[in-house]
């Protein structure tokens, strides 16, 4: 518990906002529903970037979305008008190349990809070649579907989000499964990615459910919560953990990260989760749960512009 906050899930206003940011060297920032909701930033998230900047804070981006590499993400961010730069982006496209490369040992290796032409191009700067980007279609018969080929060089199983998800993309992920040694690993579990106007489609938690279940095995996940996101970041810039905010707009991968890395914790109203969720979780007497209750809470990112505008 931090000194400031008195309680937990606190909201963020008035002279607390200076304190907290005066508390912290750097801020995390998950993107889907914190900066942006599909392609709108959410109002004056751009200025807020740009003013932390500004007073000297590091800023990282930190998100579990696999769709775009980190050059795509730096584009979408400075059409959006915000200074941001490829190396301060750590996407599940990017960290899941790192996993597989640093942690799987897998350079020169080959993977069986669910996932995006993004994914395949981050897992290509590592040395790692994939197959199965693009749709695959039903063929034959059952007893065809269980005799599919499959690739001898492949020693992984990576699960992202996917587009082209069908029934023959699970089939033969589960075949590649059933082949002694070889990884499972998925992005991320996110139930659903938030867009415009409160809407949501499903997230790749979903696919990574489905082939889980096919596979009668358990993906590894290095997204948010793991802590390899924010290991990537840490080795990387070297930043103290304690002088960290992590701002999100989901309790159950956002918050838990900051929780599991003993970083402040911060949540935004305009994606995922509510304050009641996190009353729910605080109220649970359940010690899993209170790792999912933010330090404080804003309505959208823009309350903390009076104080950084000061």
């Amino acid at each position: 518990r931090h000194p400031m906050s008195g309680s937990k899930c606190a909201r963020l206003s008035g002279a607390l906002v200076r304190d907290v940011l005066d508390s912290v060297d750097c801020v995390l920032f998950d993107c889907d529903g914190v900066i942006w909701r599909g392609e709108q930033a959410v109002p004056g998230a751009p200025q807020v970037v740009n003013l932390l900047k500004e007073k000297g804070k590091r800023v990282f981006f930190v998100t579990n979305n696999s769709t775009k590499t980190r050059k795509m993400y730096a584009e979408k961010m400075s059409a959006l008008g915000l200074r941001a730069a490829e190396d301060e982006v750590f996407s599940t496209a990017f960290c899941c190349a790192a996993y597989l490369h640093a942690v799987c040992r897998l350079e020169g290796g080959k993977v069986y990809l669910v996932g995006s032409e993004a994914m395949a191009r981050e897992l290509e700067a590592v040395g790692i070649r994939q197959t199965g980007v693009g749709p695959d279609h039903v063929s034959g018969r059952p007893s065809d579907w269980a005799n599919v080929p499959l690739d001898p060089d492949v020693k992984a199983v990576v699960v992202g989000f996917d587009e082209h998800f069908s029934f023959m993309k699970v089939n033969r992920a589960m075949q590649y499964l059933a082949r002694p040694g070889c990884l499972f690993v998925g992005t991320n579990r996110d139930s659903r990615l938030p867009l415009e106007e409160g809407k949501a489609v499903p997230g790749t938690g979903c696919l990574l459910d489905a082939v889980e279940m096919a596979a009668q095995r358990q993906a590894q996940t290095v997204g948010k919560p793991n802590r390899f996101m924010f290991d990537c970041v840490a080795s990387k810039f070297g930043v103290d953990p304690g002088r960290c905010l992590m701002v999100g707009d989901r309790l159950d991968t956002d918050i838990m990260l900051g929780s599991n890395c003993g970083l402040k914790t911060l949540l935004t109203l305009t994606g995922v989760s509510t304050v009641a969720d996190a009353e729910a979780h605080q109220r649970s007497g359940c010690a899993d749960r209170q790792g999912m209750v933010p330090d404080y809470y804003v309505e959208s990112i823009a309350d903390l512009l009076p104080a950084l505008q000061g």
